[in-house]
């Protein structure tokens, strides 16, 4: 991708229900993307996948019986953990090594084509270059596959670990009242709707709610949307970025601006 000028939206920032993704549409050669929906697609991944569910299924069976056992709600509740724990253990095992093959197969691609970034194929409206399918030949390939030598070259694309500025103590204080408020008004309401007499009524009283919860999003919510948005553009003009994205979205390489983010929101 290399017209720089190509841009036509940059930024992704996320607080509780306020979300703006970012969508990459420039002519930049040094950025890749993969179809990772194809990726998973491939028969390996099928596979890996109709196990895990079989185990679930048996998992689930062994839950419900165990679980009636339980005398209290945390007795439940540390049952439940542990059939998670299960669950998790088995999912490593069973697609670990597969993503890890996959990991290393972007990585070898990525190096043959000297791409500074990597990201998913969703949030890429035109441009850059398409490496899924060099990445499943390499992936179904029976080979070794090597880990690269050397990082990726420093990229005009950063990215933001939404879930780590979720927790700004700020970030957490706002989010914190507006689930409060929410459960609270939401149980007034729900009085309320049960008492109307039409559906008409009951229509209204819901359209007051979501106007309500809307109302004090703005309030809580936006002015730290703001904020964010704010210091994501002044760190990415002083690291010279074009834009920045989540991290979700980053599959391999970019610059990782999550830190200078956080620091500059908690000043």
């Amino acid at each position: 991708m290399n017209i720089r000028s190509a841009i036509l939206f940059a930024g992704a920032v996320s607080l509780a229900m306020w979300t703006a993704r970012g969508a990459i549409a420039a002519d930049l050669t040094d950025v890749g993307y993969v179809d990772q929906a194809d990726v998973a697609n491939l028969p390996v991944f099928v596979a890996a996948n109709r196990q895990l569910q079989n185990y679930k299924t048996q998992l689930d069976a062994q839950f419900g019986a165990q679980v009636k056992h339980a005398r209290t709600d945390a007795e439940k509740q540390q049952v439940a953990m542990q059939f998670q724990q299960q669950l998790n253990d088995k999912q490593r095992e069973v697609v670990g090594p597969l993503f890890q093959r996959a990991q290393l197969a972007i990585a070898a691609v990525s190096a043959s084509r000297n791409l500074s970034i990597v990201v998913d194929k969703r949030v890429v409206i035109y441009g850059g270059q398409d490496i899924t399918k060099d990445v499943e030949a390499v992936f179904t390939s029976p080979q070794a596959i090597a880990a690269p030598s050397a990082t990726p070259a420093p990229s005009e694309i950063g990215f933001v670990d939404q879930t780590v500025l979720d927790g700004v103590p700020k970030v957490q204080s706002a989010n914190t009242a507006m689930n409060q408020f929410e459960t609270t008004q939401r149980q007034v309401y729900s009085a309320r709707i049960a008492q109307a007499k039409s559906n008409p009524e009951k229509q209204q009283i819901l359209q007051q709610f979501n106007k309500m919860v809307a109302d004090k999003q703005d309030q809580l919510l936006k002015p730290l949307v703001d904020q964010t948005r704010a210091a994501t553009s002044d760190v990415a003009r002083k690291k010279n970025l074009l834009l920045v994205i989540d991290k979700a979205d980053v599959i391999y390489g970019g610059t990782d601006i999550t830190a200078d983010v956080q620091n500059e929101l908690t000043k």
